[in-house]
């Protein structure tokens, strides 16, 4: 009896926690509900808070996500300070746009997974493996996508063997694509996306490149509704994560509040000199 018992939990185990929740508790995967196959008609569409907007870049030491703080439910504001991004491991981070509510479970998921592959394995995943577990992740989210609950996700980590950092953008399919310079998804991403192809340059130091994330998350709130800029009366910032060899390591909100007060007051003072 004691040997069935051992073989049945050998045959079960893996290095994914996401495989041995679809095995026995599938219930449970933020993927796994069953939402009804359509609506009745003239019912009005589901509304669900959506986050907005995130934005990744390359710099000489490694890659750098930030993403702003607000989150959308149609034309509300349904909260002004979620977090989008993330530490998914000890070298790599994520940030999220889409169904809030969903992409918070798939984040946590994530986490999960990673960890649990170092447990059973006793080394760290591959950035690879991790870029393509994520797109696994997301491709299993394609039925709740085509209902409007989709989530897109940015995936950014440092390579050790190979010593760089790297960025990767999926689609709601779980396509992946390496980006080699900078990208941004979410509502806003058009606006920070052309920000960034006029401040990035090769070879950024960390402190220019959290300037110019800053700066295009600035842009982006100045043309889409949806993202939320920096905000002194509340004092809400965006989220900045740098990865490098040391590790991920979010950046201080006071650097935060002196860099997004210097380029308030750069483009006031153009202002006044126009």
């Amino acid at each position: 009896m004691q040997e069935t018992t051992a073989n049945q939990v050998a045959a079960t185990a893996t290095s994914s926690f996401t495989e041995h929740l679809q095995r026995q508790r599938p219930d449970l995967l933020p993927f796994g509900q069953h939402l009804p196959a359509g609506s009745p008609a003239g019912a009005a569409p589901l509304q669900a808070p959506h986050g907005t907007t995130i934005v990744g870049l390359s710099y000489a030491g490694g890659v750098l996500m930030a993403g702003d703080r607000r989150a959308t439910m149609g034309n509300i504001i349904a909260s002004r300070h979620i977090e989008k991004v993330f530490p998914a491991d000890q070298y790599s981070v994520l940030g999220i746009a889409g169904t809030a509510g969903i992409a918070l479970d798939i984040t946590r998921l994530f986490q999960v997974e990673l960890e649990h592959y170092e447990k059973i394995e006793g080394t760290l995943l591959s950035l690879d493996g991790k870029a393509n577990r994520l797109g696994a992740m997301i491709r299993s989210n394609l039925p709740m996508a085509m209902q409007g609950l989709a989530v897109v996700p940015l995936f950014a980590g440092f390579d050790r063997p190979a010593g760089v950092g790297r960025l990767f953008s999926y689609d709601v399919t779980g396509g992946r694509y390496e980006e080699q310079e900078h990208h941004s998804v979410g509502s806003g991403s058009v606006f920070a996306r052309g920000a960034l192809k006029k401040l990035w340059r090769p070879n950024l130091s960390e402190q220019d490149a959290v300037a110019v994330a800053v700066e295009a998350l600035y842009d982006a709130a100045d043309d889409d509704s949806a993202t939320g800029g920096p905000d002194p009366v509340r004092q809400l910032w965006p989220v900045v994560y740098i990865v490098n060899r040391s590790g991920a390591v979010r950046v201080p909100e006071r650097e935060l509040a002196a860099m997004a007060g210097t380029i308030i007051e750069s483009r006031a003072a153009a202002r006044r000199e126009a």
